[in-house]
């Protein structure tokens, strides 16, 4: 009888990090799918150009105005939470520098933590450029998915300082891992291409992908297929409880995808499902990241 094997019992120990370091990971990525959430609100409320341009909110001021109504009020909140992750991202750099273990600094804590401090700012302006352009849709998805990277390597920061080991695997599993980890990542990406030709833009006048919708529409459906698929290949081969939560997520989110567009695309349903997405790849990341490879050496 197949038996799930917690990733915890496995072999490869990583030393626990400072408890500020460990809670400031954690909050590092709870913002980061945040923030995901609330541009989704952004987006759902037609506010992506309640502040008309960027960086300033108007040509006038950085801040809303109340011409500008409730849409200018969403749009600048979100932006002001920016400020927020940033925060987060420098104390979260500043407690890996003075980390110590063993009386040394953890040089991957810290290149890890100052990528997220970097990509936060790189991100916003990626935010901006969308503002610019009227809200491209593929400048809107390219925004999307660099917060869902913000998101993986939040995950990766999450294991580093939390989990104490990682399962070795043969080539043949860590590879199954990875395919997993890459069909999400391609079903992420055909997600916001669906966005970009749904109805949901941002703001009435913005562009749209010119796509047949139902097309891409089932082209995203078979890339979720792919990728349970592979999940539930992942789970047989591994009995591993990273890979029982990927797919339960999956399985999930799923639903929530047919749900949706059976039921005309109501923003309630449609901001968990980018909460799912936002999920479905932090699972996925910590699928990747649950093993290591192990080398057979070559008989002699």
């Amino acid at each position: 009888m197949a038996v799930l094997t917690p990733d915890r019992t496995t072999e490869t120990p990583v030393r626990r990090t400072g408890g500020a370091l460990r809670g400031l990971a954690v909050a590092t990525l709870v913002a980061n799918i945040g923030i995901i959430v609330t541009g989704g609100l952004v987006r759902l409320t037609s506010s992506g150009l309640g502040c008309p341009t960027w960086p300033r909110c108007t040509p006038e001021s950085f801040v809303t105005h109340p011409a500008l109504g409730i849409h200018g009020a969403i749009e600048f909140g979100n932006r002001l939470l920016t400020f927020v992750l940033l925060i987060i991202a420098v104390l979260t750099l500043l407690a890996a520098v003075f980390h110590r273990e063993d009386g040394r600094r953890r040089r991957d804590l810290i290149v890890l933590t100052a990528g997220l401090l970097f990509g936060i700012p790189f991100q916003g302006v990626i935010g901006g450029i969308s503002v610019l352009t009227k809200l491209n849709p593929f400048v809107v998805a390219l925004h999307l998915i660099l917060s869902m990277v913000l998101v993986a390597l939040s995950v990766w920061l999450v294991r580093l300082t939390w989990r104490a080991r990682v399962t070795p695997v043969g080539t043949g599993r860590w590879t199954l891992t990875r395919l997993t980890w890459v069909a999400l990542w391609v079903t992420v990406w055909l997600g916001t291409i669906v966005t970009g030709t749904g109805p949901h833009a941002g703001d009435a006048n913005a562009p749209r992908t010119g796509f047949d919708g139902l097309l891409v529409t089932h082209v995203h459906a078979a890339s979720v297929y792919v990728s349970v698929a592979l999940t539930i290949v992942a789970l047989i081969a591994l009995r591993s409880r990273a890979a029982v939560l990927l797919l339960v997520i999956e399985l999930a989110q799923g639903g929530i995808g047919f749900w949706q567009y059976f039921t005309g695309l109501p923003i309630q349903i449609v901001i968990f499902h980018l909460l799912g997405a936002a999920g479905t790849v932090a699972l996925a990341t910590n699928l990747a990241l649950s093993v290591r490879r192990t080398r057979v050496p070559a008989t002699p």
